[in-house]
């Protein structure tokens, strides 16, 4: 069975105006096109209540990094309290959204995520003795690359938040 463990767990919160529809399809594109990630929807929920919305999205984004290890991160965002409204924006009038986005980002490493080390007892104690003693830096490195790909997603997220608010 493949090790799952969690590198990562970064948290952040908005509110104000913004675009749902932009972030979601920028940042789906975002993971897809230059993260290279296989992106799942596991969850989209929309309540509406008057004129606001709760709005909930979970995504599970994956990435392979050969045949040993693998990218997992877990993306959940949830609006509260979304309305549409109007705002100018570069002298036009455009429809957003405003209320709250809280998005709650987890990045996992995958070792062995193909099970190839698990068939018998001895392998698996084979994948503990590579994973401890022959190959301990190259671990280190690879969550180093989780760490990076998490920030680096929580970045591009903060920035079109603060470009949408700030227009």
């Amino acid at each position: 069975m493949a090790e799952k463990e969690l590198i990562l767990r970064e948290k952040m919160d908005h509110s104000g105006l913004f675009n749902f529809s932009d972030i979601y399809t920028y940042l789906y594109r975002y993971l897809v096109e230059e993260g290279n990630f296989i992106v799942k929807e596991e969850k989209y929920s929309e309540k509406v209540s008057g004129a606001a919305r709760e709005i909930t999205v979970e995504w599970v984004a994956s990435k392979p990094l050969g045949d040993y290890y693998a990218i997992e991160f877990k993306i959940k965002f949830e609006l509260t309290g979304v309305t549409d409204v109007e705002a100018e924006i570069d002298g036009k009038k455009q429809k957003m959204n405003k209320g709250k986005i809280a998005v709650d980002l987890k990045g996992f490493l995958i070792i062995d995520p193909l099970s190839k080390w698990d068939p018998t007892p001895t392998l698996k104690f084979l994948r503990e003795v590579y994973n401890k003693y022959i190959i301990p830096q190259r671990n280190k490195d690879t969550k180093m690359l989780v760490v990076l790909a998490v920030t680096g997603f929580k970045e591009n997220l903060k920035s079109i938040l603060e470009l949408t608010g700030k227009r």
